[in-house]
């Protein structure tokens, strides 16, 4: 299928297919604010809209170095040390690769909302208190410095550089799909697929839907480890973080969490208190009521 992998080395090689989506996301953002618009849903927030979008353009533009740097880093790792490259000639591995890749991206993900030092790179992502197409864009400026390594195990297990950088595009222009509150829920596609109604549940604000529904393209991983949360009618989500940062900054967007989680280390006076405030779940606290999300549903469930 494909004569001569070895030659391709380089990340100039690759055609990026976010590329070709930005079309589509300025479509979609197009589109969901003229229905906006047009049924006075307001779905938009001019000024937290344009915070999100310049957090995007700023995470692609710091992203570029960071993705150049990974795809080295993944030739050398496949080019030296892979296993079973021979995958790579066959149509299936992209089966294989969309599970794979998917596996990875969920515990990325949950780790990044289970420890705090990563959650104050991931918490830019939901500091909006509205969910829509703009809402997808607001990455991380940090996260993005780091987030390869969860997939170094990929190219050496066998998996091509080129075709491992081509799912992590196709997922995350799926993910970008996920962003709006115009599409209800498709029904069946739902046990198997992360959809609108899902990933509502993981930007929401409520106690059950704190850190649910990790999913990039599968719904599944959720399942299997116990992170799933139906949206229910009765409780429309509530959209941002538990503390609430009301600024449209975008300096303060990409720090806040940093410099809450500096202060918090700074006033700990156990050195094991210091590591548990990077390691351990936002919430937790050497010295006042715990706040973690778990710690809040077992107490919401007593209550019940």
């Amino acid at each position: 299928m494909f004569e001569n992998l070895d030659q391709v080395k380089t990340v100039f090689d690759f055609d990026d297919p976010t590329v070709y989506a930005i079309p589509l996301f300025v479509l979609m953002i197009g589109i969901e604010l003229f229905i906006d618009i047009r049924r006075s849903l307001k779905l938009y927030h001019r000024k937290d809209a344009i915070s999100s979008i310049g957090m995007g353009l700023g995470s692609l533009v710091i992203g570029l170095g960071m993705k150049t740097l990974a795809f080295i880093a993944f030739n050398w790792i496949y080019n030296h040390y892979g296993v079973w490259t021979e995958i790579n000639n066959y149509w299936w591995v992209w089966i294989l690769l969309l599970f794979a890749d998917d596996f990875t991206f969920y515990w990325h993900h949950r780790l990044s909302h289970s420890m705090r030092i990563l959650w104050a790179a991931h918490v830019n992502h939901h500091s909006s208190v509205h969910l829509n197409f703009s809402t997808a864009l607001r990455q991380s400026w940090v996260e993005v410095l780091y987030k390869y390594i969860w997939w170094m195990w990929l190219p050496l297990i066998g998996f091509h550089p080129v075709f491992i950088m081509t799912m992590m595009a196709f997922s995350l222009i799926y993910q970008f799909l996920q962003h709006t509150e115009l599409i209800g829920k498709l029904g069946p596609i739902e046990w198997i697929f992360n959809t609108p109604s899902h990933h509502r549940v993981h930007h929401a604000t409520q106690v059950k839907y704190l850190d649910r529904n990790h999913a990039g393209i599968l719904i599944i991983w959720d399942r299997i480890f116990r992170t799933f949360q139906v949206e229910k009618k009765s409780d429309h989500p509530i959209y941002g973080i538990t503390s609430n940062i009301d600024t449209y900054n975008l300096f303060k967007i990409a720090s806040h969490e940093y410099i809450a989680l500096w202060k918090d280390v700074k006033r700990a006076p156990k050195f094991k208190d210091k590591l548990n405030y990077l390691f351990q779940p936002p919430g937790w606290s050497h010295d006042g009521e715990l706040k973690t999300s778990s710690h809040m549903r077992a107490l919401e469930k007593e209550e019940q």
